[in-house]
């Protein structure tokens, strides 16, 4: 699907993975909302320069709420790609709370406009190895119960590689700018489908839809080919 160059949404997971190596767990943790810049295609093999803050945190019903931020710079010192990602710590006490602060406006409000792409069944053992070692969430049952869930959930990053992919089979895009919104969360033995708003003649909002409703969703601020 991407040829020579990198899956944008591989790099959400290896945001996380840098921000474990500096001490920033990820144990629990959960997307609520990503931002993804893709400033100019990323090569396999090519040496990249990996930067990161966190913008602010918040204390929530269900724990606490992370912004973050993490670039990845090519040799010459310019951004090939920005990530940032708003997540949810999941307090000890407060699994069974609701209420995770303000929410954006939904990107999708009518699914009967869209264009159904492209479907997929999830397995556990999928998931386990798409999102590694770094959040039990992901592959363990029990881990999953005690955080509020009825079993492990997909990773965000996982949930984008379904909407990225889907844009690369049509577009191929050299720059893209997504604002991706997590709804609600996908299991690891869910059946999902690519939807794809095309109204105006260009894709200006894509998402995943389970049973019905909206999981994972996306603004496209930037597409070009």
């Amino acid at each position: 699907v991407f040829g020579e160059h990198i899956d944008p949404a591989a790099f959400i997971t290896l945001a996380i993975q840098e921000g474990v190596r500096n001490r920033v767990h990820a144990n629990g943790t959960v997307n609520l909302a990503q931002r993804l810049v893709q400033h100019r295609p990323l090569t396999l093999g090519e040496p990249l320069t990996v930067s990161g803050r966190i913008l602010d945190m918040q204390e929530v019903p269900r724990g606490r709420v992370v912004t973050s931020e993490t670039w990845f710079s090519g040799a010459d010192g310019q951004r090939a790609l920005t990530t940032g990602r708003l997540s949810l710590r999941p307090g000890a006490a407060m699994a069974s709370a609701s209420g995770t602060g303000e929410k954006a406006a939904p990107v999708v409000t009518d699914l009967n406009v869209l264009t159904a792409l492209e479907s997929a069944t999830l397995t556990p053992e999928g998931v386990a190895a798409y999102t590694g070692p770094e959040n039990p969430i992901h592959f363990d049952p029990d881990v999953a119960r005690r955080k509020g869930y009825r079993a492990p959930i997909v990773g965000g990053g996982q949930c984008v590689r379904f909407l990225t992919a889907a844009l690369w089979r049509r577009f191929a895009p050299r720059t893209l700018g997504l604002e991706i919104f997590f709804r609600r969360p996908v299991f690891w033995d869910d059946t999902a489908t690519v939807m794809a708003d095309e109204r105006e003649g260009r894709w200006t909002a894509i998402c995943l839809v389970v049973n019905g409703k909206v999981t994972t969703e996306a603004r496209i601020t930037e597409l070009s080919a």
